[in-house]
């Protein structure tokens, strides 16, 4: 099949690439030509596990392409997906202006029936206003091209991104169209054998189906974190509580590890659109509302656990921090709880050494060259005379380190845990203060 793909972030490279793998023959379109030139060479901008082997394997079988050429890219495919970014503005609603401007694109150079495909996650209405669009133009070209508009949220782990695509928990199709609905089928039948994934539904509830997937995870997350803060203060212990209510299969273990907050590119801004969304149908969620005050909150406390220790004045003091990206395997940093602690130790004065497995240069992209900022190649080497080291991400890397190394390295034996990876009673028997999230 021909497939177009508009955009080359997460989504759009991820879905490009792995309907190529299964033989479709793929064109990627963006307008940025120095990502459009760097993926011809075989470079994948962003850390992302088997997807350079992927496009490196599909450029060179010529089943992938990349382009500027919007109107080339709307020329190849019988399917064209939609998949730019929906950053938020600043009343949390989703900006749709990358979404809709792709539309007219698409209404400006169509000229055979096509399947349009949103992949970017939109507020709920957004096919009807992308069908608009593109029947706009159509229509100020005098053109009457049949086309269909579907509404296929993606469900992508950064970190995992090609595997939850290629086996996928569920394939959601909205539309309203049985043909549509069967050629989507066609086109996901590789990713659908062992067993029928794909849900169909109308383009309205797919669409919702986005949302409230990331918001309902987003909720586990904010209490857990609210009950470990409960659990800190009665002198209970979070992880024993998490492992016991993780039993109940009503509950299960996923996304009820405490931490210091979530971050990347979905949560946060998934959980203010749709409770703007909300808003605008007078509709009241103070439960949104709370999800994301707790986990603001919660980016703050590893600041207040390094302060209650070390003091309000942290001038002269060096923090070392391990992990930067919001997350283990990426080098995303976007509404990274790191960030958070970093700038409001900077205001106190603090200097930092830190280090990631994959996010140093991202961290440099947006902080640039500074006196307050050592970035590290080695874990070590960010404790090297430090204060304290404060853990803002899960990388398996940390997970078993050498504490005597660590503890003659640091200038005061002091761990921030902010995601409660070692045991407590091991780390203080090395001779270390230990400060982790709802433990005593």
């Amino acid at each position: 099949m021909k497939v177009t793909v508009v955009g080359t972030g997460y989504v759009g490279l991820v879905t490009g690439a792995c309907l190529a793998q299964v033989g479709n023959q793929v064109l990627c379109v963006d307008a940025d030509a120095d990502k459009i030139a760097r993926l011809r060479a075989g470079e994948v901008p962003i850390h992302e596990a088997d997807l350079p082997a992927m496009v490196q394997e599909a450029t060179a079988g010529e089943r992938l392409g990349f382009t500027t050429n919007i109107a080339e890219g709307v020329a190849h495919g019988d399917f064209l997906f939609i998949a730019v970014g929906t950053p938020a503005d600043e009343d949390g609603s989703a900006d749709l202006r990358q979404v809709l401007a792709v539309a007219d694109d698409i209404g400006r150079y169509l000229a055979r029936p096509a399947i349009i495909i949103n992949k970017s996650t939109v507020p709920v209405g957004t096919a009807v206003k992308v069908r608009a669009h593109i029947a706009a133009a159509l229509q100020e070209r005098a053109v009457d091209v049949a086309f269909d508009v579907v509404a296929n949220p993606e469900f992508l782990k950064e970190g995992a991104a090609v595997a939850d695509f290629t086996k996928p928990d569920r394939i959601i199709v909205g539309t309203d169209s049985v043909a549509a609905a069967e050629q989507m089928r066609a086109l996901y039948a590789p990713f659908n054998r062992s067993h029928d994934r794909l849900m169909v539904m109308d383009p309205l509830s797919a669409e919702l189906t986005k949302y409230a997937a990331n918001v309902m995870l987003a909720t586990k997350i904010s209490l857990m974190n609210e009950l470990a803060g409960l659990a800190e203060r009665m002198g209970a212990d979070i992880e024993q509580v998490r492992q016991g209510i993780g039993a109940d299969p009503r509950i299960g273990y996923s996304f009820i590890y405490p931490g210091c907050g979530y971050g990347g590119s979905c949560f946060p801004k998934d959980v203010r659109a749709l409770a703007h969304s909300a808003r605008q149908y007078d509709f009241d969620t103070p439960l949104l509302t709370a999800v994301e005050r707790v986990n603001d909150r919660q980016k703050g406390l590893l600041e207040r656990k390094v302060v209650g220790v070390l003091g309000e004045d942290l001038t002269g003091k060096t923090i070392a921090v391990w992990g930067l990206a919001f997350k283990a395997n990426t080098d995303d940093m976007r509404e990274a709880p790191s960030r958070v602690l970093m700038e409001a130790l900077w205001r106190r004065g603090a200097r930092i050494q830190a280090h990631d497995p994959e996010a140093l240069e991202e961290a440099l992209r947006i902080y640039g060259e500074r006196y307050a900022l050592q970035l590290c190649r080695d874990p070590y080497a960010a404790c090297a005379g430090a204060d304290a080291l404060v853990i803002c991400t899960e990388w398996p890397q940390f997970r078993s380190p050498d504490f005597i190394r660590m503890r003659h390295s640091l200038r005061r034996a002091l761990i921030v845990d902010g995601r409660n990876m070692y045991d407590p009673a091991t780390v203080r028997a090395e001779g270390f203060t230990y400060l982790a999230i709802g433990r005593p």
